[in-house]
């Protein structure tokens, strides 16, 4: 193909988006409606991913140690931990400063049921605070925390806690929620896809006997297909990019409304983390638009 006959195939293409207004707005109204309704899920299932790989990371072990361990077994059951290979922080916290933590934590009124504790007299004991890698591990490294006790004669680990049968159900609902999201995501692409090429079917339809024609002037199918080609790509791109625009100025306006609210503003994605997603849903609107004038096409050019 030369250059001149694609720079025809081009101003035909785009000419006919104009000539066709009517066919042009409900194919490009059908893409923005559809690819609308596939980018709110897709921005609400990444919310929410976000919001449980959140949780998930917030999970700690907390191995609370016998009273009589000494600073060097302490240490030496800290390294051990540390060396851990699914272990990613190790913290230290002393019976001192638990008790001061505790303290604030309950406010005023704790303060006045705390006040006969001190340094002397503190029932908690010392803490060692551990962070996992993977958050799905926290029950197998608490395994291995208090099987630490077999290796050392005095036992230093009175308990291990980590919410045990609570986060299990965590980590079950937050991976039923992805999957669930996913799945709604892959069939409401499905579906846009079908919507869209048939829209775009109902277009070439109507210019039918353009085609036939063509046909029988002697224009090749080659030569007939590349316009529609390129129409079908604009619409694509343009039905795409509307929608794209309607979605981050949504967003944006939904993150500013709710700015007040300190909860709500940390569970949102900043919008910097959606520009990708933005970027495929054009290229699929583009793809769209290209494989439903491809299939629309084929029958009439059998003619």
């Amino acid at each position: 193909m030369t250059f001149n006959t694609f720079l025809r195939h081009l101003r035909v293409g785009f000419n006919s988006i104009f000539r066709n207004g009517w066919m042009t707005v409900a194919s490009v109204t059908s893409i923005v409606v559809s690819l609308f309704v596939l980018g709110v899920f897709i921005i609400l299932v990444l919310n929410v991913n976000a919001l449980a790989d959140k949780a998930d990371k917030q999970v700690q072990i907390r191995a609370y140690l016998n009273l009589n361990v000494d600073q060097k077994l302490r240490e030496k059951v800290q390294n051990e931990i540390s060396a851990m290979p699914e272990v990613s922080k190790v913290q230290f916290i002393s019976k001192e400063q638990g008790l001061t933590d505790f303290r604030n934590s309950m406010g005023d009124e704790g303060k006045e049921l705390l006040e006969g504790f001190s340094k002397d007299n503190n029932p908690l004991p010392d803490t060692i605070m551990v962070e996992v890698i993977e958050p799905t591990t926290v029950p197998f490294v608490a395994q291995k925390i208090e099987a630490l006790n077999t290796s050392h004669t005095e036992q230093p680990i009175m308990k291990v806690k980590y919410g045990k049968g609570t986060i299990e159900t965590l980590f079950k609902v937050t991976r039923l929620v992805r999957n669930i999201g996913f799945i709604f995501v892959a069939g409401l692409a499905v579906m846009s896809m079908f919507l869209i090429s048939n829209t775009i079917r109902v277009t070439i339809l109507a210019r039918r006997r353009e085609i036939s024609i063509m046909k029988l002037v002697g224009a090749t199918n080659y030569f007939i297909r590349w316009p529609f080609f390129v129409e079908g790509t604009l619409i694509g791109l343009i039905g795409s990019v509307i929608t794209v625009a309607l979605l981050f100025v949504g967003y944006d306006r939904l993150a500013a409304s709710i700015g007040s609210d300190f909860t709500l503003q940390m569970s949102l994605l900043p919008l910097s983390q959606l520009w990708q997603w933005g970027g495929l849903l054009i290229v699929l609107g583009v793809l769209i638009g290209m494989w439903g004038t491809t299939l629309s096409i084929r029958k009439f050019l059998k003619v």
